[in-house]
Order: structure tokens, then C-alpha cells, then sequence
């Protein structure tokens, strides 16, 4: 069982190898990572967005990374995920 710190590394391998050569840079969003379950919810976004939390510099279409604590594998989320980490 991975814990916090091996799955956002986790995550950060995931998101550099999920990158191509145009992406803009993207970044974790360590502030509002979260576990639930047995899942780590890693959300990202642009270095500027995270800087300033203003809506205007946030990238659209960054799913967070869903990192198994159990398996040790992660995937990107997709709409169908959102359930996992919206509040009810």
C-alpha cells in the first residue's frame, strides 16, 4: 500500500509522461490533493492558475490523476470519475 508522499510521486511521473511537446506546463495541485477511499485525487492545472486561483488563467480539460493506493497504478480521470471527487 503506497502512502501519500509515494503516490504524488506517483502522479508527477504520470503527468510528465502524459505531456507532449506542446502541452503548456502543468503542475499538481498539492493544496487540494486528496485521498478517498483508497484513492489519491491529484488534481493539476497551469503554474499561473495555481499561482493566482484566478478562473481566467485556469486550463480547461485537466481531469485530476487517480493514483490506486493499493496497486500503486494511476490513470487520468475522465468524466465518468466524477463522482469520485465532486462533493455530494
Amino acid at each position: 500500500m503506497l502512502d501519500r508522499g509515494e503516490a504524488l510521486k506517483v502522479a508527477e511521473a504520470l503527468l510528465q509522461q502524459e505531456r507532449g511537446p506542446y502541452d503548456p506546463e502543468l503542475e499538481i495541485d498539492y493544496e487540494n490533493t486528496e485521498i478517498r477511499g483508497n484513492l489519491l485525487i491529484a488534481p493539476f492545472n497551469s503554474p499561473e492558475y495555481l499561482e493566482s486561483r484566478d478562473p481566467h488563467d485556469m486550463l480547461l480539460d485537466c481531469w485530476p490523476i487517480l493514483v490506486d493506493l493499493t496497486s500503486g497504478e494511476a490513470r487520468l480521470g475522465t468524466i465518468e470519475d466524477r463522482s469520485l471527487w465532486q462533493d455530494e
